[in-house]
């Protein structure tokens, strides 16, 4: 034992008589990019350059915005660790700075412990949360972060040691966030195949597409320059905000060989309802804010949709189903391509979706959460047979992932499963531990949480008045009760071969033209 500290000492002593060299030979060293370094490295105060490329960031489309909220997340964790109790634990002293150039040296000295530094595990940690969602947006951002990592040493405030050492911490933070804010695989959900259903339409023609001008965003400008440009002889129709989508979608179904939707969830919902009512195939262009459909069958963009109608390839994927008494105790019958859902579940999704396009999923999630346990009232239902008090009720079309309260994607559109998540509010403290599993990512092993696959599931009312009902995020009115269930139909949709590069290809599609939709 003795021996082994002893190794310990000598090594430490080693590593510390380097880690002053290096930072001397530095400090001794011809000027680089001054005064940038140090303007640089002073912008990275308080992580205020991270938060203003995760502001870039969300600003566009497609998966640099959870990349953005992840380094954000990222970033938190690694600078509450890092300038809390590492730098209490080591307490190593800041360098001396008589050997720095005055031009190169920051405007004040620092007083806090310089092991590690705090700047290299922000820069490290939003860098590594970057990449985990968007490969190709943490380049830059990884060059960045090195840059500002290097500065720290450079205007003489830390030593390298510290920097490698704060890095590491943050490559650890950013790592770990994945056991709150689980990943999507870049793999596209598995379907069965449908090629025989759905013609191929040379230059689009048989094709109707309805755009949906109210969703995502609302500018939908470059959509429409890949489909007059690749598909020129489809059939567009743009739905504007006083117009009527499902009865365009209706007269476009009734019209054409093969129906196109381009919009949200929402708008999908819509169209699948009539394509499978006529039996015609779905094509697919993904215009929303989420696109949660669209993600799980591995279209990034229009020229996705594009590639498939031409080659005429395509998947049949399962649908749910909702049979149930209205609260005017009609009968109704829907289909639903994504969720089902009773309870807060709607209102949940409404304020989400309002923070996910700045804050992305997770941070968005948890926010959403919050306000429906402070606003909304569990409600008594009967599910199965047994009585319930929940605060919410999830039915996913097929089985969602990851476990827990934020599910994500599926692996699979042809399983004829449904999954069942319910948020009991019976337990004793159940909103603190239902936050608490949550924010700790053990909402499986929590009493407050149920989750299980089941072929059906019958929901009744067990108070007075109507139960809260929406398919695909889109409230509807409220149900007396319920039946859930896989449809016995299988909806065809239109989706690139995998073994022809299907991404590759979609995306050549669209910058073809010079628009980028994904």
């Amino acid at each position: 034992m003795r021996r082994d500290l002893e190794l310990a000492r000598t090594f430490a002593e080693a590593f510390l008589r380097a880690d002053s060299s290096l930072f001397a030979s530095l400090a001794d060293g011809r000027p680089l990019l001054d005064p940038v370094l140090p303007r640089l490295s002073h912008a990275a105060d308080h992580g205020l350059l991270w938060w203003g490329v995760a502001g870039a960031l969300g600003a566009t489309k497609g998966r640099r915005r959870p990349a953005a909220a992840r380094g954000l997340l990222a970033l938190g964790a690694a600078s509450v660790l890092a300038n809390g109790p590492a730098k209490v634990v080591f307490r190593r002293d800041r360098p001396p700075t008589h050997g720095i150039p005055a031009l190169r040296r920051l405007s004040r000295d620092l007083t806090t412990f310089s092991f590690p530094s705090g700047h290299a595990a922000s820069a490290a940690a939003f860098a590594t949360g970057v990449a985990l969602d968007s490969p190709g947006a943490a380049v830059p951002v990884a060059a960045l972060a090195a840059t500002v990592a290097f500065s720290r040493v450079y205007v003489g405030v830390h030593y390298p040691g510290d920097v490698l050492a704060g890095a590491a911490l943050g490559v650890g933070a950013a790592l770990l966030t994945t056991k709150v804010m689980p990943r999507r695989p870049w793999v596209p959900a598995r379907a069965s195949p449908a090629s025989a259903w759905a013609p191929a339409l040379p230059e689009g023609e048989g094709l109707t597409v309805v755009v949906n001008a109210r969703s995502g965003q609302g500018n939908h400008s470059d959509l429409l320059a890949v489909l007059r440009a690749d598909l020129p002889r489809a059939k567009v129709v743009e739905v504007g905000p006083a117009d009527d989508m499902d009865a365009a979608l209706a007269t476009a179904a009734d019209s054409s060989r093969v129906l196109g939707v381009a919009g949200g969830d929402g708008s999908i919902n819509s169209a699948a309802q009539l394509a499978l009512a006529r039996g015609t195939p779905l094509a697919v262009f993904p215009a929303g804010t989420l696109n949660h459909f669209a993600a799980d069958l591995g279209l990034a963009g229009a020229g996705d949709s594009v590639q498939a109608i031409l080659t005429g390839s395509a998947v049949a994927v399962d649908l749910g189903r909702a049979d149930g008494i209205s609260a005017g105790f009609d009968r109704f019958s829907r289909v639903f391509v994504n969720t089902a859902s009773l309870g807060g579940y709607p209102d949940m999704v409404a304020v989400r979706e309002r923070f996910e396009r700045r804050l992305g999923k997770w941070p968005a999630m948890i926010i959403a959460l919050c306000w429906v346990l402070r606003n909304e009232p569990p409600f008594d239902v009967e599910i199965d047979g047994e009585r319930r008090r929940v605060w919410l009720i999830f039915v996913g079309n097929g089985v969602y992932h990851p476990d827990g309260f934020a599910p994500t994607y599926r692996s699979r559109l042809d399983e004829a499963k449904l999954d069942l998540r319910v948020v009991d509010a019976a337990a004793p403290a159940a909103r603190l531990r239902l936050v608490g599993g949550v924010l700790t990512g053990r909402l499986g092993r929590s009493r407050v949480y149920e989750q299980r696959t089941v072929e059906r599931v019958l929901i009744s009312s067990a108070q007075a008045g109507a139960l809260p009902f929406a398919c695909d995020g889109e409230v509807t009115e409220g149900v007396e009760r319920i039946v859930i269930s896989p449809s016995a139909a299988r909806l065809i949709v239109y989706r690139p071969r995998r073994d022809t590069g299907a991404g590759a290809s979609g995306r050549w599609f669209s910058r073809r033209r010079g628009a980028a939709t994904g």
